[in-house]
């Protein structure tokens, strides 16, 4: 049997307001999906539908769809946990060979992963023809999560690549100059990342691009009793980077930003160059302060940079290890910095764009665990607050860069001042919450009286 929040009644049936709810989203989720798809066909790459039925036959990249997997783990058995990877692999050793033998290439980092991919859908076949009730929603949400996951990563890929056909111009001569508040720090983290190269760049690559990794790492752990208690619990790691992964593209949208090291240097992976930057730059060059103008980028280069999602996703893998056991923690913290180092160091983001990515966080972890325990006064003083620190920094951003540029002593502890305040407000609201949660201790039984 479920709690309520759980989506159950003591008689394990469903309540048709949370039926509701979840068809609902499962028809908005469907329909953003076509829309990406058409959306990308309108410019003559596949969409996120065709790239996952694609790889229920060709060799797709292992990462996602085994983390979604792990992710569906947390419903099983521990025999059934290892019949499923077993399965997995065993189908995966297959297609590789028959591939093999029939003289198919795979794409770079494309070997196995449709054998995941199969093991998911067949527990969905089990959960509707073999199991009912309470179990079947469980197995049910099991396979879901896990799907959600490979899903997230096809749509996040298709919005990047829409980002770069219909935002030909970007606003990269803004954010650097509104950068000078905080003095550079890509600039310097470029040059210290150089001079300890190849040990801090082999390191920090590892780090920021096994992100995902982390946070499966970091979910697993906190859905370890599901397969115990029979549910999934009310808040965790998955549904904050979800949603973090749904919001941000629309901000590249209204804000499209390339990164210094395409805007001001050379490009990286594959695209960008030097006949599309500003000048030619980063990192070794300090950037002048001068009037800044939208620019034409190349078509290829995601608008990825503002806000920073993977300093906002790192940020909600080192909130949600809080509470886990020492090691759990310490990896959060490191790799919370490590990605921070990163993203500054092989010039991918401006100073801002990682601030802008903290507040957006906080505030969307905010909203989660006021809508998991009941909105009330704080949490709606809280998510408003951090709403409107993200928005300001955006207007001026845009609209005060030069001012910024001139002022650093002013602008940069402004900045850092409303990033801290954000940081303060959602630490003291979230422990008010928990002391307010805690069970009330109970007296000492006293001995009667002779």
């Amino acid at each position: 049997m479920f709690s309520p929040r759980g989506g159950t009644t003591s008689g394990g049936a469903w309540r048709p307001g949370r039926a509701t709810l979840w068809i609902a989203a499962g028809v908005v989720a469907c329909g953003f999906l076509v829309a990406l798809e058409i959306a990308s066909r309108g410019y003559g790459e596949p969409g996120p539908i065709t790239n996952q039925l694609r790889a229920l036959v060709f060799a797709p990249k292992p990462g996602p769809l085994y983390g979604g997997l792990v992710l569906m783990m947390v419903v099983l058995t521990w025999r059934q946990r290892f019949l499923a990877a077993g399965a997995a692999l065993g189908i995966d050793s297959v297609l590789l060979l028959v591939r093999w033998a029939a003289g198919i290439e795979a794409g770079d980092g494309e070997f196995i992963g449709t054998g995941a991919l199969w093991v998911m859908l067949g527990f969905a076949v089990v959960a509707v023809t073999r199991r009912t009730g309470a179990e079947r929603v469980l197995l049910l949400k099991g396979v879901g999560l896990g799907l959600l996951l490979v899903a997230a990563r096809k749509t996040g890929d298709t919005w990047l690549f829409i980002t770069s056909k219909t935002r030909p111009t970007v606003l990269d001569q803004y954010v650097a100059m509104a950068d000078h508040a905080l003095g550079n720090p890509s600039w310097l983290a470029g040059r210290l990342v150089e001079a300890t190269d190849p040990i801090s760049s082999h390191v920090l690559q590892l780090v920021y691009g096994q992100l995902a990794v982390a946070a499966v790492v970091v979910a697993a752990y906190q859905l370890r009793d599901v397969v115990a208690e029979r549910r999934f619990p009310s808040h965790h790691l998955v549904r904050t980077f979800l949603v973090i992964g749904l919001l941000g593209p629309g901000i590249y949208m209204l804000f499209p930003v390339v990164g210094p090291v395409f805007a001001y240097g050379p490009g990286a992976s594959g695209t960008g160059g030097v006949e599309w930057a500003a000048a030619n730059l980063w990192p070794h060059t300090p950037l002048p302060i001068t009037t800044p103008a939208p620019m034409t980028y190349d078509g290829l280069t995601p608008r990825n940079c503002m806000p920073s999602l993977h300093t906002a996703w790192a940020v909600a893998i080192f909130v949600h290890t809080r509470r886990a056991p020492r090691m759990l923690r310490f990896a959060g913290t490191f790799w919370l910095v490590a990605t921070l180092a990163a993203t500054l160091g092989f010039g991918y983001h401006y100073g801002v764009d990682l601030v802008a990515g903290v507040v957006f966080t906080l505030t969307i972890e905010g909203a989660l665990r006021s809508a998991e325990r009941g909105w009330d006064r704080r949490g709606v003083q809280l998510v408003t607050y951090g709403t409107t620190v993200f928005v300001a920094l955006l207007v001026s951003y845009r609209y005060l860069p030069m001012e910024m540029a001139q002022h650093p002593e002013l602008f940069g502890p402004l900045l850092i001042l409303a990033m801290t305040s954000v940081i303060y407000g959602y630490i003291r609201t979230t422990r008010r919450w928990e002391a307010a949660r805690a069970p009330a201790r109970q007296p000492e039984p006293q001995p009667e009286p002779a």
